[in-house]
């Protein structure tokens, strides 16, 4: 009876503790859901796969915790499953990248926060793990998580690269531009770039497009994410800098930072010292 108890005060106290992610989750699931029945009786099957895909991502944070037997804040864990729910239901379904224009630059800056706050992480714990042979300063640590951040960004954008050509999509959004430098123009052959300036119209087959300049199909695009993610993952590493500088101290830190869970944490000290 009081082991019965007991495990019925702790899942209280849990509830009352993860609350908010309790209310963020069943919310969104909800949305997600409702988007879900919506795209069948439309006869959308993609946006139907989209709602699906969604719901089995919302479970990447359990999984992870579960996997490396970390402490997720509910912060962090409540921005990822915001940032899922905003690119796709949101940003694809319900068309936020088109008719937002800073939506996709806000949505590469929130993941570069979110993948420096994980690869930050994992290399904290493996530093403080006295069986593993290193032991990175917090500079260091924070410049492993800024990488990882930015390799992630960068294979995503192989990622739209590969399927707007196999697939025919357009994940990397074009950019309208009205001027540009080119050396493919240098009549001379000396590697000059030519510039050309004022334009005014893109044409394709004599036919003009009306796009009121000349239409760049994805690379301004994938610079902006790129630079967004840098600035995104930038910000987590000074806040995780401080963390590690004064261990565990600074509200906003404690609150993105991912730890071990404390009964794996005493097991790794009691491995250390034997």
């Amino acid at each position: 009876m009081k082991e019965r108890e007991h495990k019925k005060a702790e899942l209280k106290e849990s509830a009352k503790k993860n609350r908010a992610l309790v209310i963020s989750y069943s919310a969104l699931t909800l949305f997600v859901l409702l988007a879900l029945v919506r795209s069948v009786m439309l006869g959308k099957i993609e946006n139907a796969f989209l709602c699906i895909l969604t719901l089995l991502m919302f479970a990447l944070p359990s999984i992870v915790k579960k996997a490396f037997h970390l402490e997720m804040p509910n912060a962090l864990e409540i921005l990822v499953l915001v940032f899922i729910f905003a690119a796709e239901i949101l940003g694809e379904i319900s068309n936020f990248y088109v008719n937002i224009p800073f939506w996709d630059t806000l949505l590469h800056t929130t993941s570069g926060f979110i993948f420096a706050a994980f690869g930050f992480s994992v290399i904290d714990v493996l530093n403080r793990d006295a069986r593993v042979k290193f032991s990175l300063s917090p500079i260091y640590v924070c410049l492993f998580a800024f990488c990882f951040a930015m390799t992630v960004g960068v294979l995503w954008e192989f990622f739209e690269f590969g399927v707007d050509n196999i697939l025919n999509k357009d994940m990397q959004k074009d950019t309208v531009i009205t001027g540009f430098n080119s050396t493919l123009l240098d009549t001379t052959f000396k590697n000059v770039p030519v510039p050309v300036r004022d334009i005014t119209d893109t044409a394709v087959n004599g036919a003009s497009l009306g796009v009121d300049g000349y239409l760049d199909i994805g690379l301004y695009d994938t610079m902006e994410d790129l630079l967004v993610n840098f600035v995104g993952s930038v910000v987590f590493c000074i806040i995780g800098f401080f963390f590690l500088k004064h261990r565990g101290e600074g509200k906003i830190a404690n609150k993105f930072i991912p730890t071990l869970k404390e009964e794996t944490q005493k097991k790794k000290e009691y491995e250390n010292k034997i």
